[in-house]
C-alpha cells in the first residue's frame, strides 16, 4: 500500500464565503500554504497528497505552479475532497455543477479519485426521503467522476445524515458510489471502523486513517488515540484493497509536519511488523 497525507492540517477546513449566497461557489478550502503543506508531506516520506477542491480552484488560472510544486516535491495528487447538501432538489443542480468543476480540476492536476461528504441534516429533522435523495445524488456524482476518469467514493462524516452504522447501512443500498471510511468519524458516530470495512469490502475505494480521543473529544495523529488501528489496517488488507492509505488530521495544536511524522512512523511500524 502507498501512503499519502491530506493537506487539511495546514490551516483547517473552511468554506468559501461566497457560498453563503451562491451555493455553486461553496468550495471547501484549507486556509494554509499549499506550498508548505506539499513540501512538508513529501519531506516526511509520503508519496501522495489529498487537497480540497477550493484549494485546487485557486490554481485554475496558474496550473503550472501546482504541477511544478508537486513534481519538485516528488508527490502525486491522489485525491480531491468536496461535498454538498445533496437533499434539496432546488439547489442540487448548482451543487452538481460545482462538483463537475471539482472533478474537472482533479483530472487537470492528475488525481485518481474524487471523495465526497454530505447529506444535510434539516432543522426540522431528517426525512426518510432524504436518504433516497442522497443516494440518487451520489450516483450522479459517480457519473460525473467517471466522466473525468476518476473513481468516486462517499465519506461518512459527523454532522451529516450518515454518521453511524445504521445510517451508513441505510445509504449503501441506495447508491453505487464507492466507500471511503474515515476511521475517526465512523468511531465518533458509534461505529466500529474495522467492522464497517469488513461489511463493505467490495465497495472500498479510498481510505482516510485518523485517530481520536473521545473525552475530551479530539482528533489525533495515528497511534496517539483510542482506535484499534492494527485491526482497521487488517480489515483493509482482508478486503483486497491494495492502494492508497491517506492519513488525515483536521487540526493539530502544534507543527502539522510533526503530526505527519508521528503518523508516518506509526504506520511504517504497523505495515512492516
Amino acid at each position: 500500500m502507498k501512503l499519502g497525507y491530506c493537506t487539511i492540517t495546514w490551516g483547517g477546513v473552511v468554506g468559501h464565503p461566497v457560498g453563503v449566497t451562491s451555493v455553486k461557489d461553496l468550495f471547501y478550502m484549507t486556509h494554509g500554504s499549499m506550498d508548505r503543506a506539499v513540501k512538508d508531506i513529501a519531506a516526511v516520506g509520503y508519496e501522495g497528497v489529498e487537497m480540497f477542491d477550493g484549494n485546487l480552484a485557486e490554481y485554475a488560472d496558474r496550473p503550472e505552479e501546482l504541477r511544478g510544486l508537486l513534481q519538485e516535491a516528488g508527490v502525486s495528487l491522489v485525491s480531491v475532497y468536496t461535498g454538498a447538501n445533496f437533499i434539496y432538489a432546488d439547489i442540487l443542480p448548482d451543487e452538481l455543477d460545482r462538483i463537475q468543476r471539482s472533478a474537472e480540476l482533479a483530472a487537470m492536476f492528475g488525481a485518481e479519485r474524487l471523495v465526497v461528504g454530505g447529506g444535510a441534516r434539516r432543522a426540522a429533522g431528517t426525512r426518510d426521503e432524504d436518504y433516497q435523495r442522497l443516494g440518487e445524488a451520489l450516483d450522479r456524482v459517480a457519473d460525473i467522476a467517471e466522466g473525468f476518469g476518476l473513481s468516486a467514493s462517499y465519506h461518512p462524516h459527523l454532522t451529516t445524515i450518515v454518521e453511524g452504522p445504521d445510517e451508513l447501512e441505510r445509504l449503501m443500498s441506495l447508491t453505487r458510489i464507492g466507500f471511503c471510511p474515515d476511521t475517526a468519524h465512523l468511531a465518533a458516530g458509534g461505529a466500529d471502523p474495522a467492522a464497517m470495512i469488513r461489511k463493505y469490502p467490495e465497495r472500498l475505494r479510498h481510505v482516510h486513517l485518523k485517530d481520536l480521543r473521545r473525552d475530551p473529544f479530539t482528533f489525533l495523529p495515528l497511534g496517539e488515540g483510542e482506535l484499534d488501528l492494527p485491526d482497521i489496517v487488517q480489515a483493509v488488507k482482508e478486503s483486497g484493497y491494495d492502494s492508497w492509505l491517506m492519513v488525515e488530521l483536521d487540526e493539530y495544536d502544534g507543527d502539522p509536519r510533526a503530526a505527519a511524522e508521528i503518523s508516518k512512523k506509526y504506520l511504517d511500524s504497523l505495515l512492516h511488523s
